[in-house]
């Protein structure tokens, strides 16, 4: 496993991400992950499945020390009295005393940043989150809400096609760790040639390729969601070879404005 180290944190840098995933297929899909390596859980109120995350760890015997965490605020929930009766649901459903990890999903101009981050200070300072975070900021609104508290993340799209520089720049400026999801561009990745000769160098899929590009970045790290034993088999085998500095080059060279995800709360990303 390779770690990135934020904040005084040791954080996976490849983690299973369970959007999309419900039922007991998402149970099942973390108990499985659990057991073939994976220690860094990534979930959502908005994903509507943290009571199976919560049981998938329970079942793994997996101790929670051992795994790193993280949930979501949906954005209709900012409001301070919201905040709070929902972070409580969220420990509840995923039957732990604390988050590593808790960020606001997507921002939300109606509600008072500093309203919303003041709650979950208030649940950092009794030990129930132990890293607050955001998702899907612009640079200009992880500075604003670095401003008010020391933020651990922005976990935004990104992958070959989407180059996030600013938002990696500004991450390092802040000493933010930057969380990928849709690491491989909803399958995009599997037809790119570039990504296809690199892997046959090593004997790896484009996927792999992919993913072992974001994970050794400086400071990234990937959530690939998989609904399949199989794809978070291949997933996770991408500790047995390292991308030479021309290789990493030339996958940064595909990058392109290519954005997937978009959402009523999607904010005006910056360009250029």
């Amino acid at each position: 496993m390779i770690y990135q180290h934020i904040q005084g944190a040791k954080v996976p840098a490849l983690g299973y991400g369970t959007w999309q995933i419900e039922g007991d297929t998402c149970r099942e899909g973390v108990e499985h992950a659990l057991a073939i390596g994976y220690r860094h859980i990534d979930t959502a109120q908005g994903y509507e499945n943290e009571d199976q995350v919560g049981t998938g760890i329970k079942n793994s015997g997996v101790p929670r020390d051992q795994i790193w965490l993280t949930s979501k605020l949906r954005p209709d929930w900012f409001d301070a009295d919201t905040a709070r009766k929902r972070t409580e649901e969220s420990l509840s459903k995923l039957q732990t005393d604390y988050l590593d990890l808790f960020l606001l999903h997507w921002p939300n101009d109606e509600v008072p940043l500093e309203e919303t981050l003041g709650v979950m200070r208030e649940f950092q300072d009794a030990g129930r989150i132990r890293h607050i975070g955001i998702s899907n900021f612009t640079p200009t609104q992880m500075r604003k809400a670095n401003d008010i508290l020391r933020v651990f993340t922005n976990q935004v799209e990104y992958h070959p096609y989407l180059h996030q520089r600013f938002v990696r720049e500004t991450a390092k400026d802040l000493g933010m760790l930057v969380t990928a999801y849709s690491p491989i561009a909803q399958g995009a990745v599997l037809d790119d040639p570039t990504l296809n000769e690199i892997g046959a160098a090593h004997g790896k899929s484009a996927v792999q390729v992919t993913l072992r590009w974001l994970i050794q970045q400086d400071d990234v790290a990937a959530i690939p969601k998989a609904a399949s034993a199989s794809h978070r088999e291949s997933n996770f085998d991408i500790f047995d070879f390292e991308l030479s500095d021309d290789e990493m080059k030339a996958v940064h060279a595909l990058e392109r404005e290519q954005r997937l995800i978009e959402s009523p709360y999607s904010p005006a990303w910056e360009r250029g």
